[in-house]
């Protein structure tokens, strides 16, 4: 992947990884764009980092996708780097149907049908520019679930699948497709999280992102070291050993 002089578009970046991800971004040189729903946090990261571009965006929303996607191209011609990054998580008990549906709901429509909602509307515009890339932001549980949350994991497995069929389909084109899966990090996206000693501190973790972006040729998969253990689980034959671990019956 090109790391600077592009202008890129990060979903979900007004604050976590989508905004520690503009943030170095912007310090490599590039134009960067952030979408999220809350205008108060979107003002504060504008506030934060002078020179970001921001709009309000909810991905569960089809039509505001499309809308969007002709303002976005229009006010940045040169936008040649889409980050599918909103998402959110939610603990789920699945013994108490129906009320854990809408959480569900919400998930897969944010977390899956929202980046391929984005990637359609974009495609077309992204053809069109020289050293394009799609990143599609998935998670070490793509790989092996963490059965609290069943349906977040789902949408990243099926993100993840997702993303190797469009990089297959993308093959010939200037399109870069590129899957960026990361372990538990210490942001707001689950309730202590952020606080959690077991979670990859922020900085730590979009720093060694950064280095596996910048290599030559980048890796379709971005894992840091600390992922590898979920993304080879079922390849070393331990699948079961760490969805226990993840997991513990007791």
């Amino acid at each position: 992947m090109q790391m600077t002089d592009n202008t890129i578009l990060i979903t979900g970046g007004a604050s976590g990884i989508g905004l520690a991800l503009a943030a170095a971004f912007m310090a490599a040189g590039n134009r960067v764009i952030i979408a999220g729903r809350r205008q108060a946090a979107l003002d504060a990261a504008q506030a934060a980092h002078p020179g970001l571009a921001a709009y309000v965006l909810d991905v569960e929303d089809a039509g505001a996708i499309t809308a969007f996607a002709a303002r976005v191209t229009k006010d940045h011609p040169g936008l040649n780097v889409l980050v599918n990054n909103a998402g959110i998580m939610r603990a789920e008990d699945l013994l108490t149907p129906p009320g854990y549906l809408a959480d569900a709901e919400a998930m897969i429509a944010t977390n899956l049908v929202g980046p391929i909602r984005m990637t359609a509307a974009l495609l077309p515009h992204l053809q069109s520019k020289a050293n394009a890339a799609i990143i599609n932001v998935t998670s070490g549980l793509a790989f092996v679930p963490l059965a609290m949350t069943p349906t977040y994991s789902a949408t990243k497995a099926a993100l993840h699948s997702h993303t190797m069929s469009l990089r297959h389909q993308l093959r010939d084109t200037n399109i870069e497709v590129l899957e960026l899966a990361p372990p538990m990090v210490q942001t707001d996206l689950m309730p202590g999280q952020a606080t959690n000693p077991h979670g990859m501190p922020l900085a730590e973790y979009i720093a060694e992102v950064m280095g596996l972006l910048a290599q030559t040729p980048t890796p379709p998969e971005i894992c840091v070291g600390r992922v590898q253990f979920l993304r080879r689980a079922e390849a070393d034959g331990q699948m079961a050993q760490v969805f226990g671990m993840l997991n513990p019956a007791g």
